[in-house]
């Protein structure tokens, strides 16, 4: 078994997020938020690095910074979106098979993640890799803003397949719960379909895109990582982040 072989990473990036307007150019000591993101991604060097973005700012701050950005529709409606049609733009003849869909708001997020949530390809029918956390703290279980994954994996496994994401606490019963890290690695094929069909009853209900690949009968498994990525969604967050990096960086 092998991975695929030619994969990029795209980072999807918008400006009118909801809580932190503006957080791709939020400054983060001297540079944009995004440009870290931007240089963590190409410290894992599984690929190229393209910064998806439907606003020439954020561009502009990638470009000058010697990172490669494209610019697509605004009004996508999900970062997947994004992602794909940025993926057409720099590659027509679908040379890249595999992409993996990084969020521009992770500044702080470990190499290792990164990797991590592609390895699960290497299963020639797994159309999607993504990552999970256990959930140490009681308090996330009740949380419906922390995404819990139901993965059947085996005792001693890094990766299990997920069957099912939710709000809620699932499954029920005694045993380790897991923490779902919206970080994805498609195959070119699954990405494609997945950006072509509806959202269904499920992505809906629960407001989880990765249930629309689970309804189209997609193979979604997870890394099991040990550490939560920072996402910036909040001014706090954003502080947050500011001391991390400060403190990796004196």
């Amino acid at each position: 078994m092998t991975l695929p072989r030619y994969p990029v990473v795209i980072i999807p990036a918008r400006m009118n997020a909801t809580r932190l307007p503006g957080k791709p150019l939020a400054d983060i000591h001297g540079e944009p938020m995004i440009v870290h993101c931007w240089r963590r991604a190409m410290s894992a060097d599984i690929g190229p690095v393209i910064v998806a973005c439907g606003d020439k700012r954020i561009a502009d701050a990638v470009e000058q910074a010697g990172g490669r950005a494209v610019l697509t529709d605004p009004g996508h409606p999900s970062g997947t979106d994004r992602v794909h049609e940025a993926l057409e733009i720099i590659d027509p003849t679908a040379h890249h098979d595999a992409v993996i869909n990084l969020q521009g708001d992770l500044p702080t997020i470990e190499t290792a993640a990164v990797l991590a949530s592609f390895t699960p390809l290497l299963q020639s029918d797994v159309d999607v890799g993504t990552i999970v956390c256990r959930i140490e703290d009681e308090e996330e279980c009740v949380d419906p803003n922390v995404v819990k994954a139901a993965i059947s994996i085996k005792s001693g496994a890094h990766i299990g397949r997920a069957l099912y994401f939710s709000r809620s606490l699932v499954p029920s019963g005694e045993g380790d719960h897991y923490r779902h890290i919206g970080i994805y690695a498609y195959r070119r094929t699954a990405i494609s379909l997945f950006v072509r069909r509806p959202p269904g009853q499920l992505e809906i209900r629960e407001g989880l895109e990765q249930l629309r690949a689970l309804e189209t009968g997609m193979r979604i498994d997870a890394s099991l990582v040990n550490t939560v990525p920072l996402g910036v969604d909040t001014q706090a967050d954003l502080d947050k982040a500011r001391a991390i990096i400060g403190e990796n960086t004196t």
